[in-house]
């Protein structure tokens, strides 16, 4: 049984302040080590099967093969397949394959524009890998997955019929690296069916978990030669898409472009034809075969209008899947482009990457954290924020840009086609003087009388969007969120600024309405009381256990309070637990008292802020419970605790509130007198018996 995931979370925090997940040391994929797999094999003398991703129909998935297909499947190794494998032959190039029957094209489409970087390839496809020595049926291959780089291991049975690869495959039969690649990224997708559909931008992010630019080209940015001419100079990758037609179908048009598909940008050229500066751009089909039959296409009689040199360096006559197209007819027959780098470099055209990257981790949590947009003003507020400051020189010159936001949620499905992405977004705000000295949360009144500087131009259902931004020096609040409210997912919040930035997650608490801490006061007279009431329930010792303390509280203390059958004998166990100093499983009359007054309070405060009078506490009415209480906690706990303790509708009972308060408390004054303040030190029979008893 694998920890919780609580647990799994912290230790992946940890790890990552370390480096783990980084380029350099990548996570191991399911826990799968690759070195150790292949010494293991090597030395035992056996090929290796993968059992986290096993060669079964299960793999494939269902959909994209017709049953009958599905029956007439064979796994096979490399060496089953062709007489001379090799992992690369003659280097890598985007003619090395072609597409199957997938519709993975925006993968592939992205693969293609990969070949071109090879320091970016290197770190995605191990170039060191063999069928000759050490060959156990093992590879591995690196991704970029939401925050982290992973390493995927595989073993070399790849899906045939007849003999034949029935996904991508290569020119040469004898070439494998393009199969093994799609292998590794159909199981971190979860199966090769899983793998159908998508943009390109989402294979590019995964390749180099860089900085990624969206651009519409219905309505392309003024600047757009000057970009695609920089990022070409740089390490950038680039893919396009055209329109989907009327129908699902990849519809070859009479131009002899595809309608709904992936192309990669291979090049961009500026020649002189007929006495005037012409711009090209040269696309790529990753079906390898099928061009544009438009002006500048392969066979139009315009190349013969550009000098010879300009000829031979660009013209190259094959139905290779490759072609060249003016920037007009580009921006005329795609719809859409992505560009991708590992840092903002092109936009700016330095030599050198100058931008500092900061990335924060979140999540809406519907009820808690899950605010929707500005349109509900009402909520807005509980979304998850963000407190940071831009320091370094301003200047609005050229239209320059000095802050690229990028906002990314992610999936909580194993399978990709599983995941439903939900319409995202953010708001900046400059914080004033006024709220210079904010601490926790701001209100819903900061956001009534501050309108954004600067937002995403739209909410998109998207896996990521981004937009540049000019921000003069100073202290801004970025808030994102979902469009609509009380929808629950994780994100990443990454920021890039030209000069230095610092920030925080700024989830302290505020409350929507000020609410005043209860104190409780109790004379002489009402401790005899409640001591001559535990005597009726305590036994001949003075103790109670937990059967009695479940009648006392709820036939005595919190008669008529109850709404929903009162505390059940587990809770009654737990508090006795929580109060119980001498450890004898039952609370002597000062250890009751103690509980009683605690009990008293909470209910009082539970009923204070009731504010909507249903007898439960409503998530936003939780937070002012807590402030109330005399207690802080950010979100993240927050969420954790509603997952915990709250009903299915999202509302808290009078029990269910009593018993969180009762032992967030006790937690924090352990935590207070076991450590120094920032870290706890246990020994495994201490943590034992403080978890497993309190």
């Amino acid at each position: 049984m694998p920890p919780p995931g609580v647990c799994l979370n912290i230790l992946e925090a940890r790890q990552k302040q370390n480096g783990y997940g980084s380029a350099t040391n990548p996570e191991k994929f399911l826990n799968q080590d690759y070195k150790s797999l292949k010494q293991s094999f090597v030395i035992q003398g056996l090929r290796y099967i993968d059992k986290m991703f096993p060669p079964d129909r299960n793999s494939i998935g269902y959909g994209v093969l017709s049953p009958s297909d599905l029956e007439k499947v064979v796994w096979l190794r490399p060496a089953n397949i062709a007489p001379n494998p090799a992992f690369v032959l003659d280097g890598v190039s985007r003619f090395d394959f072609g597409q199957g029957i997938l519709g993975n094209c925006w993968f592939l489409a992205s693969i293609g524009a990969l070949t071109f970087q090879s320091d970016i390839l290197g770190q995605v496809v191990p170039l060191d890998q063999t069928f000759d020595e050490q060959y156990c049926g093992l590879f591995h291959f690196r991704f970029w997955r939401f925050g982290r780089w992973v390493d995927v291991v595989i073993d070399d049975k790849l899906p045939t019929i007849n003999g034949r690869l029935i996904f991508v495959h290569s020119k040469d039969p004898n070439e494998f690296w393009p199969a093994l690649l799609e292998k590794a990224y159909a199981k971190v997708c979860g199966s090769y069916t899983d793998m159908q559909a998508g943009t390109p931008a989402e294979a590019l992010m995964d390749f180099t978990g860089g900085v990624h630019m969206y651009i519409q080209l219905s309505a392309p940015p003024l600047n757009l030669w000057e970009l695609m001419c920089r990022a070409g100079q740089s390490k950038s990758l680039m893919g396009c898409g055209t329109s989907q037609g009327d129908t699902p179908a990849n519809t070859v048009l009479p131009n002899g472009l595809v309608q709904g598909h992936a192309y990669t940008i291979t090049g961009v050229k500026e020649v002189i034809s007929q006495g005037k500066l012409v711009k090209l751009v040269r696309l790529w089909n990753p079906w390898g075969k099928g061009e544009w039959k438009g002006d500048w296409s392969d066979w139009s009689s315009l190349w013969k209008t550009v000098s010879a040199e300009d000829r031979d360096m660009c013209l190259s006559v094959a139905d290779d899947g490759e072609f060249w197209m003016t920037l007009e007819d580009f921006c005329r027959n795609y719809s859409d482009m992505d560009i991708c780098c590992l840092c903002p470099d092109f936009l700016d055209g330095s030599s050198s990457c100058q931008w500092k990257t900061t990335m924060y981790e979140g999540r809406w949590v519907a009820g808690t954290t899950a605010g929707g947009c500005m349109n509900n003003r009402d909520s807005f507020w509980t979304n998850p924020q963000f407190r940071v400051t831009i320091h370094g020189e301003y200047s609005a010159e050229n239209g320059s840009k000095n802050i690229l936001l990028s906002l990314m949620q992610k999936p909580d499905k194993r399978n990709r086609r599983l995941a439903q992405n939900l319409h995202i977004g953010y708001c900046v705000f400059e914080v004033s003087e006024k709220y210079k000295a904010q601490k926790g949360k701001f209100p819903a009144s900061f956001f009534s009388t501050h309108a954004p500087v600067a937002q995403t131009t739209k909410f998109m259902d998207a896996r990521e969007v981004m937009e540049f931004f000019l921000l003069k020096p100073g202290e801004y609040l970025i808030v994102p969120s979902t469009y609509k409210p009380q929808e629950t997912a994780s994100f990443i919040l990454t920021i890039h600024s030209k000069s230095e930035s610092q920030g925080y997650e700024n989830s302290g608490y505020h409350s929507q309405e000020p609410v005043e801490k209860i104190k409780m006061t109790s004379d002489v007279q009402d401790v005899e009381h409640k001591k001559n009431l535990f005597r009726q329930y305590s036994d001949k010792y003075d103790e109670v256990g937990a059967e009695q303390l479940q009648g006392l509280l709820n036939d005595q203390i919190l008669k008529g309070d109850l709404k929903s059958g009162g505390f059940c004998l587990d809770a009654c166990r737990s508090m006795v637990a929580l109060m119980d100093s001498s450890i004898t499983g039952k609370l002597n009359g000062e250890e009751f008292v103690r509980l009683w007054k605690k009990v008293v309070k909470y209910k009082e405060i539970f009923f204070l802020t009731d504010v909507s009078r249903t007898g439960t506490l409503s998530l936003s009415e939780l937070r002012n419970a807590f402030v109330a209480a005399g207690t802080r906690v950010n979100d993240e706990i927050l969420n954790l605790m509603v997952l915990r303790y709250s009903a299915s509708s999202g509302h808290m009972t009078l029990e269910n509130f009593i018993s969180l308060v009762l032992r967030l408390d006790c937690m924090q004054k352990i935590f207070k007198q076991l450590s120094d303040g920032k870290s706890m030190n246990l020994r495994e029979l201490e943590w034992i018996r403080i978890s497993m008893y309190t």
